[in-house]
């Protein structure tokens, strides 16, 4: 699965494209109030990838599972330092509304914590390339 993702940003203008395998979706976030750049900050965006991913993956795992739910929260928090330094500290919880018994859905976090696509990459590490 090929993913990528563009920003167009001049003076109040901000556009922006995801594409995966050649499917592109515009989403909407609008620029600063200044006027350049996106009023959404990048770790706002890579804590909500995380929540994102897990609350896909938690109704992907629950139907391969054969659990039914109904409802999901997540939320992921972390803390960013000084400009130019990493985040640390992320963490997340999540709660699942479900009629199944409440060691089914324990079991059903535990395995989506260890298939979770974002999760995984980041705990890995990864090599980020600046194509020039």
């Amino acid at each position: 699965m090929k993913i990528s993702a563009t920003i167009k940003s001049k003076f109040k203008h901000h556009e922006i494209f995801v594409t995966t395998n050649e499917s592109a979706k515009e989403m909407h976030i609008s620029a600063k109030h200044s006027g350049f750049g996106s009023s959404i900050n990048g770790g706002e965006l890579l804590l909500l990838s995380l929540a994102t991913c897990f609350c896909n993956d938690l109704y992907r795992e629950a139907d391969k599972m054969n659990i039914k739910i109904s409802g999901v929260e997540v939320e992921v928090t972390g803390e960013f330092g000084a400009e130019g330094e990493a985040g640390t500290n992320f963490m997340y919880k999540t709660s699942v509304i479900s009629d199944s018994p409440k060691s089914d859905i324990e079991k059903l976090i535990k395995h989506t914590d260890k298939v979770a696509e974002i999760q995984n990459t980041l705990r890995k590490g990864l090599d980020i390339k600046l194509m020039t």
